[in-house]
């Protein structure tokens, strides 16, 4: 039996290394994960280590070669090259001075090798859509069945691995990912937090105080998301601002909000718009809004009416724009909102979603609006949910800048500019809920 070992990225990597070297009858004697390279143990690349093992046939030993019958003298005297011979071996005495007679002269050549046969012409490869006639499974199945084994053993060892993994970990870790995985942060950034924890150069004793481990997780979290505050303030960058997003998501209140703010605090003259003709009621609960805070509203009913609503509030400050909540999946209707954007003024648009709906959800609600070019949002009901990942997610999954979080109903205080330290430390908690 010849055993072979193969130190491989993974298992599929290996099987034409083996048949290559060991035939296609080989057989995976056993697979494990390793860990190449690092420093103590850390930091080394895992790697799959294949044992594979083949039996080895005895090579037959080669049969003698027949030698060849003489010739009759009949033939040698019929020759060209044996005239005469045969008269000469019946005239020869059979004995010469008492010595055997040697024996005649062809018989001492040696004998020439039969000749060789003609090779066989190759028969061509069976078709692969052919089936066998004597029952056998054809090349397709036998491919196919080869793949499923392969797929079942990559998943086994990918268990493996990550149970491997989470055994080795410290109870603070565990916690910690736990933590994230229950708020919803999608794998590839919990993932990206372990590696740059690991990197941390005291890591060994911080992942044994689960206080140091949190505050170190929030540091790293608040690091990603602060380049998303250098934006400043969209109230300061633009004159019109639309907000577009889902029913139900809070954005006529959102917009009494930020009406209040700016009339109340920063002492500048606000004017409202609403195309929200759908919702009933809608345009009453602006309207009062605009009422207690004395700004004027302007009701539309087409792109139009639009233009003429943002001519009479020319000179305004501020213009909010509010816009029916429409159906995500429909490419008509976000267009139809998306006629109503075009004011042809500085303007920005900003998506208003709400953080009690689940991240697969926010994430398709959002995306059909970032490929209109959105890229600002404000999340809402921060008060009604205790999961909080969604935000993180598409943050820096899909660059889309958070700019306010509102948690509750009251105007205009439960409304606040994002901060990435006070997202990071919600997001990690204090440890109370493991």
């Amino acid at each position: 039996m010849k055993v072979k070992r193969y130190v491989v990225a993974s298992v599929p990597e290996a099987l034409p290394l083996i048949r290559g070297d060991l035939g296609s009858d080989a057989v995976i004697l056993s697979t494990k994960e390793i860990k190449t390279g690092g420093v103590l143990g850390l930091f080394g690349k895992r790697r799959m280590e294949v044992i594979a093992a083949a039996e080895t046939k005895p090579v037959p030993k080669p049969a003698p070669a027949r030698q060849p019958a003489a010739r009759p003298a009949a033939a040698l005297a019929a020759s060209p090259s044996g005239l005469g011979m045969a008269e000469e071996a019946q005239a020869e005495p059979a004995t010469t001075l008492g010595r055997p007679a040697e024996p005649p002269a062809e018989s001492w050549r040696r004998p020439e090798p039969p000749p060789k046969p003609l090779p066989e012409a190759p028969s061509p490869p069976p078709r692969r859509d052919r089936m066998p006639t004597d029952g056998r499974p054809s090349a397709d199945a036998l491919q196919d069945e080869l793949l499923q084994e392969v797929r079942g053993l990559k998943t086994w060892i990918r268990q493996l691995g990550l149970q491997q993994e989470a055994d080795g970990r410290s109870e603070p870790l565990r916690q910690l990912m736990e933590r994230l995985e229950r708020q919803e942060v999608a794998a590839e950034w919990r993932d990206r937090l372990l590696e740059e924890l690991l990197t941390e150069p005291d890591f060994e004793s911080l992942s044994l105080q689960p206080e140091a481990l949190r505050e170190a997780a929030r540091a790293i979290i608040e690091r990603w998301l602060s380049p998303f505050e250098a934006g400043g303030d969209i109230l300061d960058q633009a004159r019109t601002i639309h907000f577009v997003g889902p029913t139900g998501v809070g954005k006529t209140t959102t917009i009494a909000k930020l009406a209040a703010c700016e009339t109340l605090q920063r002492q500048r003259s606000v004017g409202l718009i609403t195309a929200d003709t759908y919702r009933i009621a809608a345009v009453d609960q602006l309207r009062t809004y605009a009422d207690i805070l004395g700004v004027p509203l302007e009701v539309v009913f087409s792109p139009a009416e639009a233009a003429r609503a943002f001519q009479q509030l020319a000179d305004k400050d501020i213009v909010l724009m509010d816009t029916a909540g429409r159906n995500y999946r429909s490419e008509l209707q976000i267009n139809e909102v998306s006629s109503m954007l075009r004011t042809g003024s500085a303007s920005e648009t900003c998506l208003v979603l709400s953080l009690t709906a689940r991240t697969a959800d926010m994430e398709s609600v959002a995306l059909p609006f970032i490929e209109h070019g959105v890229t600002k949002a404000i999340f809402t009901k921060l008060d009604e949910t205790r999961v909080y990942g969604a935000l993180l997610n598409l943050s820096l999954s899909h660059r889309l800048q958070p700019l306010y979080i509102a948690s509750g109903q009251t105007v205009p205080d439960d409304l606040e500019r994002f901060s990435s330290r006070r997202y990071a430390a919600l997001l990690i908690g204090d440890g109370a809920d493991v």
